[in-house]
């Protein structure tokens, strides 16, 4: 063999290495660095067979914030965005509907009306948009407003507002046998409708804030089930842990979130818990890409004390613009 095929054939042999490193990183789109390896560090602790931090599989559950962990929240979280197009869609074909003081506010842009008394006004529309209708009928205006939806930097449709990185850690974790469910302020008859095509999360592990439901046969045949207006359950700040136990039953042992909503949430996971355990909050540094915030949201919660807990509590301060080669889904 002369230099020369020698020379070619190693050239060969370290592309393919290179390509096949490539393959075998679980987290593509992470930059390599502290919380990626920590990621991986953890992972492979808790699933390897005889070691003192192995965690049975049944209880290798992962826990995750929706709005600005898994997908955007700026300029407004989406549950919003879909709100405003039924108070848009809606007013025009129902004169009743558009009579209404609060969508008059909204369809004029009165935005402080809106804010006025503590929110009444959005949580009017709330009311409004998605109470009084069948959970089927509910189903088909997300799924009809789904394509409509862009995201200013992102794409469009959900999957144009979702962040990459985040879908290559729930795959990673589901590929090691973790569990993973959303805990979301966000509506759970909403996230339910895209979560599991968009995150692959079944609607049974997504968790979120909720009214009650009745039942009723309809028509003295069809079973129906009418969302109503009362008894309303909000999955943030103390409600998240809450909610994981009236859902789950079981302490999960990984946790995501972005904001001090999500606090409360990450202590239950990681502080004094049986397992070794895992916080992470995703902070928004990228101006460029998506949007910097953390004191001043440009619309949903804050992440002022949760920041200020993660280096005490071992929790991992995920920096968007550092840490992730790219934001959205590609």
């Amino acid at each position: 063999m002369n230099t020369l095929t020698y020379r070619l054939l190693l050239l060969l042999a370290l592309s393919g290495f290179a390509v096949a490193s490539d393959a075998a990183d679980p987290l593509p789109s992470w930059n390599d660095g502290d919380n990626k390896s920590a990621i991986i560090s953890y992972v492979q602790k808790v699933t390897e067979a005889g070691s003192s931090d192995f965690v049975p599989q049944a209880d290798r559950l992962a826990v995750f914030d929706n709005d600005g962990t898994l997908w955007t929240e700026a300029p407004l979280p989406l549950q919003v965005d879909f709100m405003f197009h039924e108070v848009k869609r809606r007013a025009a074909i129902e004169p009743d509907f558009a009579a209404e003081p609060m969508v008059k506010a909204a369809l004029a842009g009165d935005t402080a009306k809106l804010l006025e008394n503590h929110y009444a006004g959005l949580l009017k529309l709330l009311e409004l948009t998605h109470t009084g209708i069948t959970t089927d009928e509910f189903q088909r205006r997300v799924k009809a407003w789904i394509p409509s939806f862009q995201q200013p930097k992102g794409g469009k449709g959900l999957a144009g507002a979702t962040f990459q990185p985040m879908l290559e850690l729930l795959e990673y974790l589901r590929a090691n046998g973790f569990k993973t469910y959303i805990v979301s302020g966000g509506g759970i008859d909403f996230m339910r409708v895209f979560a599991e095509q968009l995150y692959g999360i079944p609607p049974e592990q997504v968790i979120g804030s909720s009214m009650a439901v009745k039942f009723e046969m309809m028509n003295d045949a069809v079973p129906t089930l009418i969302k109503t207006n009362e008894s309303l359950f909000v999955d943030d700040k103390l409600g998240k842990p809450v909610g994981i136990y009236r859902h789950i039953g079981r302490r999960p042992i990984f946790c995501g979130g972005n904001s001090d909503g999500d606090q409360a949430m990450l202590e239950y996971t990681t502080i004094d818990n049986p397992y070794p355990s895992f916080g992470l909050i995703v902070h928004h540094t990228d101006a460029q890409r998506e949007t910097a915030y953390d004191k001043k949201p440009p619309a949903s919660g804050t992440l002022i004390h949760a920041l200020e807990a993660a280096p005490e509590q071992g929790w991992h301060v995920i920096d968007m613009k550092a840490d992730w080669k790219t934001v959205f889904k590609k």
